[in-house]
C-alpha cells in the first residue's frame, strides 16, 4: 500500500504524509489545493451553506473504510490569505479526509493536529 501526494504542493508534503501517518493511513490518493477567498467563499457556500472565506475545507471520498481498489481521499482547498499558517492548515485538512472532526470528537482531532505540528518542528 502506499500514500499518492502527488497533486500536493510539494512545500505541503511532509505535513500532509505526517498527518496520514498519525492518523493511521497508509494507503491512497488525496488532492491539495491553493485558492484564493473568492473561490473559498464559493466553495465554503455551496458545500457548506455559508458564504464567507475561510482557511481551509475537506472533501472526502472513499472515507476510512477499505475500499476494492484504489483509495481517493479526497481534496483540500486551502485560502493562504485566510490562514495563519499554511503548514498547520494542510494537517487540519488532511485530518478531516481520514475522517477526524474537531466539533464532535471532543478534542482529539486537534490534540493530534498539535502532536503532528510538534513533530514537523
Amino acid at each position: 500500500m502506499t500514500v499518492d501526494l502527488a497533486d500536493v504542493p510539494a512545500e505541503l508534503r511532509a505535513a500532509v504524509g505526517s498527518a496520514l501517518a498519525a492518523a493511521g493511513v497508509d494507503d491512497g490518493h488525496l488532492g491539495v489545493e491553493l485558492v484564493d477567498a473568492q473561490r473559498i467563499r464559493e466553495l465554503n457556500r455551496a458545500h457548506r451553506g455559508r458564504d464567507a472565506a475561510t482557511d481551509v475545507l475537506a472533501f472526502p471520498i472513499d472515507g476510512v473504510e477499505p475500499t476494492a481498489g484504489p483509495r481517493e481521499l479526497g481534496d483540500v482547498a486551502i485560502c493562504p490569505e485566510h490562514c495563519s499558517d499554511l503548514v498547520e492548515a494542510a494537517v487540519h485538512g488532511t485530518l478531516h479526509l481520514c475522517g477526524m472532526d474537531h466539533e464532535r470528537d471532543g478534542g482529539e482531532m486537534l490534540v493530534l493536529q498539535e502532536r503532528v505540528m510538534a513533530g514537523l518542528q
